[in-house]
């Protein structure tokens, strides 16, 4: 008599005949199983075939285990049962199934992208919490990263080296204008841009820094009339009448109804992009969350008119 080979055991095989055992009968197994009758009627005539022995009985009132098949269930329980807490623990060491992904970012993207992109993540890791830190401009965000107390972060593009970097959008520097003031249709030129009082970001901030040094690049000075940090401020001024702006889109939304918006002269555009620590060990959630990223940010951006 052979002696029985262990890989001739498929685990399918086990899995029907704890199916059986449990309902009593092959019609309720396969039911359970999502299988056909006969896919369970074979699973268990070349399991027994396999082990040379007779499992069940068969009979007008179901099947039931035979005495060997009674000893032979308990092990098939407990491989069950083994390869359950086999798939948990990866599960576990994927951290995919708890753990913390921890977001550091500007204000205008912690507003308008990222509620998206956590809804959309929530949906395939609902267990892994998000938490996300907000700050001024991007060097917090920089800073947060490289200080480990953010897995990831937001920022301006190009970054330094210590970061490893993905683009997610480019957000146009526009003009606002009042529904108050007017100015004609089409284009801008400088000359009537700087005509008006200008609201601006603090030269020494990013967002505004980024626009003292594009016009210096091209030989023009802006002299702002107000100097205001938050952009909800600048908007609301502008709405008033009290002069014209240039903001980020995604800074400046959501945009008042009535307000002009209009191109500058020469475009100018900040590269906003999700940075890691590039030698860090991330856990695989920050991963997860990465994909997520890269698969949904487009359709996840602000609609424009």
């Amino acid at each position: 008599m052979r002696d029985v080979s262990r890989d001739g055991i498929k685990l399918s095989q086990l899995r029907a005949l704890i199916a059986v055992a449990d309902h009593g009968n092959f019609s309720g197994a396969a039911l359970y199983l999502d299988v056909s009758q006969s896919a369970v009627s074979h699973a268990i005539a070349t399991l027994e075939s396999e082990l040379g022995v007779v499992l069940l009985s068969r009979g007008r009132h179901g099947a039931n285990l035979t005495p060997v098949g009674q000893q032979i269930i308990q092990y098939a329980r407990q491989v069950m049962q083994t390869l359950e807490q086999i798939s948990k623990e990866a599960n576990l060491s994927k951290g995919l199934r708890g753990g913390q992904v921890r977001i550091a970012s500007f204000r205008s993207v912690a507003t308008h992208i990222l509620p998206g992109m956590i809804a959309q993540f929530h949906q395939d890791y609902p267990a892994i919490a998000i938490s996300i830190t907000e700050h001024q401009d991007f060097s917090g965000v920089d800073q947060a990263i490289r200080e480990g107390v953010a897995d990831l972060g937001f920022t301006y593009m190009p970054t330094s080296k210590e970061f490893e970097t993905w683009e997610m959008l480019r957000d146009e520097y526009i003009v606002l204008v009042s529904p108050k003031l007017d100015l004609p249709d089409g284009s801008l030129t400088w000359e009537k841009l700087t005509s008006y009082p200008l609201i601006l970001h603090p030269e020494t901030e990013s967002c505004g820094g980024m626009i003292y040094r594009h016009c210096a690049k091209l030989g023009r000075s802006l002299k702002p009339a107000y100097v205001v940090s938050e952009d909800s401020t600048i908007v609301s001024m502008v709405m008033q009448g009290l002069g014209v702006t240039i903001l980020p889109r995604l800074a400046a939304e959501p945009l008042p109804s009535g307000i002009k918006t209009y191109s500058l002269p020469v475009p100018l555009e900040r590269i906003i992009g999700v940075a890691t620590l590039a030698e860090a060990l991330h856990p695989p959630g920050v991963f997860a969350f990465l994909d997520t990223l890269k698969r949904c940010a487009p359709c996840m951006l602000p609609q424009t008119a």
